[in-house]
C-alpha cells in the first residue's frame, strides 16, 4: 500500500513517543496501532506492523534493563516460555478474524484500557510478598501472552501489574522483567505474523528505528525515576484516540446501532 511522506513521519513519531511510554509502564500500542489505523494502513496489517516495531522496540529495552541488572533471567524464563505459546495462538487466531470485527473492537479495547489505567491501585516501589508461585505466575503470563498475540495495547501495564500484585515485585524491577516477557510475546506474534506474509516491512522497520530511540530513553527514565507519572498520559491518550477513531462515520460499530 501508498503512504505520504507526511503519514510517514507522523507514524515515526507516534513510535518514539510510544517506545518511550512502553518502557515506562507499557501500553505504547495504544498509540501506535490507533495511528497506524488513522493513517488507512488495514486492521490486520496494522497489527502485524505494530508487531514488528514493537519487538525491536522492546528487545532494545530489554538490553538496556539487562546492563543495569534489573532483569532476572532464571526466574522469568518459565513465565516468558508461557507468554510466548500464548502469544502465538493469540496471533494465529487473529488471522482468522473478520478485519471489520476489528476496526469495530478497537475502539472499545481502548475504553477498556484506559479504564482500567484510570481505576487500578497504585503500584508500590517496594518487593513484597508474592501471592501466585511459578505456576501461577506462567499461567497469568500464558493468558496475557494469548492477548498480546491477538490484539496487544496494554499488554505492557497488564504484566508489570501482575507482576507487582501477584509477584511481589517492586513497581521498577517489575517493568524490566515485564519487557522481557513481552519480548518472548512480541517475537511469538511476529513470527506468526511474518508466517501469514501480513507484515509492512519498510513501515515497520521505519518506525522501529524510533522506537528502539524511545524505548532507550522511556527505560532510562523508568531505572532513574520510576514508571508511575505515565499513567495520566496513558488514561488522556486511550481516551482520545478513541474519540477519533469513532469520530470516523465508516466505523463498523456504528453499523451496530
Amino acid at each position: 500500500m501508498h503512504l505520504t511522506l507526511e503519514a510517514i513521519s507522523f507514524l515515526v513519531a507516534i513510535a518514539f513517543v510510544a517506545g518511550t511510554v512502553d518502557a515506562l509502564a507499557g501500553g505504547g500500542g495504544l498509540l501506535t496501532i490507533p495511528a497506524l489505523l488513522m493513517a488507512g494502513v488495514p486492521p490486520i496489517a496494522a497489527l502485524a506492523t505494530n508487531k514488528l516495531q514493537s519487538t525491536i522496540g522492546t528487545a532494545s529495552a530489554v538490553v538496556a534493563f539487562l546492563r543495569a541488572g534489573r532483569v532476572d533471567l532464571r526466574a522469568f524464563a518459565v513465565p516468558a516460555a508461557g507468554a510466548f505459546a500464548g502469544s502465538v495462538l493469540g496471533a494465529t487466531a487473529v488471522q482468522h478474524v473478520d478485519p471489520g470485527f476489528l476496526t469495530a473492537f478497537v475502539p472499545l479495547l481502548l475504553i477498556a484500557m484506559g479504564l482500567y489505567f484510570l481505576l487500578a491501585p497504585p503500584m508500590s516501589e517496594v518487593d513484597r510478598h508474592a501471592r501466585l508461585g511459578g505456576a501461577g505466575l506462567t499461567a497469568v503470563c500464558t493468558g496475557i501472552g494469548f492477548y498480546d498475540g491477538f490484539f496487544g495495547p496494554g499488554t505492557g501495564s497488564f504484566l508489570t501489574t501482575a507482576l507487582v500484585a501477584l509477584g511481589g515485585l517492586g513497581l521498577v524491577r517489575a517493568i524490566a522483567n515485564t519487557k522481557f516477557i513481552n519480548l518472548a510475546t512480541n517475537v511469538a506474534g511476529l513470527l506468526a505474523m511474518v508466517a501469514g506474509g501480513k507484515v509492512l516491512w519498510v513501515l515497520g522497520l521505519s518506525m522501529a528505528a524510533a522506537n528502539i530511540a524511545g524505548n532507550q530513553t522511556g527505560a532510562w527514565l523508568a531505572i532513574r525515576f520510576g514508571g508511575r507519572g505515565v499513567r495520566p498520559l496513558l488514561v488522556v491518550m486511550s481516551f482520545a484516540l478513541t474519540v477519533k477513531l469513532l469520530a470516523d462515520p465508516a466505523n463498523p460499530l456504528w453499523t451496530l446501532f
